[in-house]
């Protein structure tokens, strides 16, 4: 009970706006002194030595800066245009566009919530002045944000991999085809809607030129290389993780200087936001080490081992109530605090149900995606309300959220249904 307690004080401290390691470290050290007394605090020390010595988890920062640089030089300002000159003369031109840059942030960002503020900004507002139909819109930027912390590259997938001890770069890859099909759902779903409601259409906006084909094809050359550098090079076998996330950022320094966009000032920038949030994201993977230590001493994690086999589930369902848990609580709690709180508790367990760990981790991914976009908490929603148009009600991204919740389950139930989209991958690599 006294467990219990405690995670339920660490969630309402999460809710009431404690950063995420300060209420992690707090929980930490009141639950080591009260479970073995103040020489339980020496973990401590060591576990953040052993966290910030990890060479993998340089893969983060390397990430976290690659998208930086390509979002602070606008060059995913040339993105949008080069994509919007190649699917141009697609029906339905300006929802299509939402759908495949999605996928290509997807590969290019790693966070939902920058994602969905950034087309809420940007595609958002350019639909809306084109008379496009608010509701499809946004329930497309929802859907499009799910998409991006499981397409690689995704920090993310980087700190599943290491507190659930998975290879990261298996991780990276199982993610692509998930994607992909969730993407193509997408598509699907705006044809039929536009197939029942052609009034739903948007007329092409004539006040930018369309290039030729090939013109938009070789601007958009450039972000090939980006993610050659970071997918090509892991699935090709030629590099780490941690080795194609520094190209990668090396590859965004190319792209940025090749657009004209590379300035000190704009590296200086990129360099401080990516410190910060590294920072902060090596803190709290300290402090879940630790908690990992505590649940192991209080005997938590045997406990709920022996309660969920006493309950003689089938494997299907003990994978319903693993993934219930997360899709209601990440409608509360930010992404990596609750992946910090569940991965220490699910991975002995997925032995236990003889879960697949990549189909398993796959799923909790698009799980925790799928939360940050359900109504009524769920944060992205809140995002995108913030950066969309005034005129754009909460009610109407509520509205706008459903259907694509429905796609993203779809993907989920295909997914395992078939779980060669998830290994068929990582078995190439």
């Amino acid at each position: 009970m006294a467990i219990y307690a405690g995670f339920f004080t660490l969630a309402g401290l999460f809710i009431i706006g404690v950063p995420v390691f300060a209420a992690f470290f707090g929980f930490n050290i009141i639950a080591a002194i009260l479970l073995m007394g103040p020489q339980m605090l020496s973990l401590f020390s060591a576990s953040i030595l052993d966290t910030v010595t990890t060479g993998e988890l340089v893969t983060v920062p390397l990430f976290i800066l690659m998208g930086e640089l390509l979002f602070r030089s606008g060059c995913i300002a040339i993105l949008f245009d080069a994509v919007d000159d190649i699917i141009g003369r697609i029906r339905g031109r300006q929802y299509v566009i939402v759908v495949v840059i999605s996928v290509l942030l997807g590969a290019l960002s790693g966070s939902a919530v920058a994602v969905a503020a950034m087309l809420g900004r940007t595609v958002m507002v350019e639909g809306m002045k084109r008379g496009g139909d608010r509701r499809l819109l946004a329930g497309l930027i929802l859907g499009g944000s799910c998409l991006a912390p499981i397409i690689p590259p995704s920090f993310l997938v980087v700190l599943i991999g290491m507190l659930s001890g998975t290879s990261i770069s298996a991780l990276l890859a199982a993610g692509v085809l998930p994607g992909l099909v969730a993407g193509l759902l997408f598509f699907l779903y705006v044809q039929v809607q536009l197939h029942l409601d052609p009034s739903r259409d948007l007329e092409r906006n004539e006040s930018r030129l369309q290039r030729p084909l090939w013109k938009a094809i070789i601007s958009l050359m450039p972000f090939s290389l980006v993610i050659f550098s970071v997918l090509g090079l892991i699935l090709l076998g030629i590099a780490t993780p941690s080795e194609s996330a520094a190209c990668g950022v090396v590859g965004a320094l190319i792209v940025s200087a090749i657009y004209r966009k590379l300035t000190v000032k704009m590296v200086i920038e990129a360099l401080k936001g990516a410190v910060l949030m590294s920072s902060m994201i090596l803190l709290i993977m300290a402090a879940s080490k630790i908690l990992t230590q505590l649940l192991a001493f209080s005997g938590f994690t045997h406990e709920l081992i022996a309660f969920l086999t006493a309950m003689d589930l089938s494997m299907l369902a003990a994978l319903i109530l693993l993934m219930l848990i997360p899709f209601v609580l990440c409608m509360f709690l930010d992404q990596i605090a609750l992946m910090l709180i569940l991965i220490p508790i699910y991975n002995p367990l997925i032995g236990v149900f003889g879960f697949d760990p990549l189909v398993f981790w796959t799923l909790f991914l698009l799980n925790l995606t799928l939360g940050a976009i359900t109504p009524p908490f769920g944060y992205a929603l809140f995002t995108l309300s913030a950066s969309s148009p005034s005129e754009v009600s909460l009610k109407e991204i509520y509205a706008a959220a459903w259907p694509f919740i429905g796609l993203i389950v779809l993907t989920m139930v295909l997914t395992y249904s078939f779980p060669a989209l998830v290994t068929w991958l990582p078995a190439r690599l």
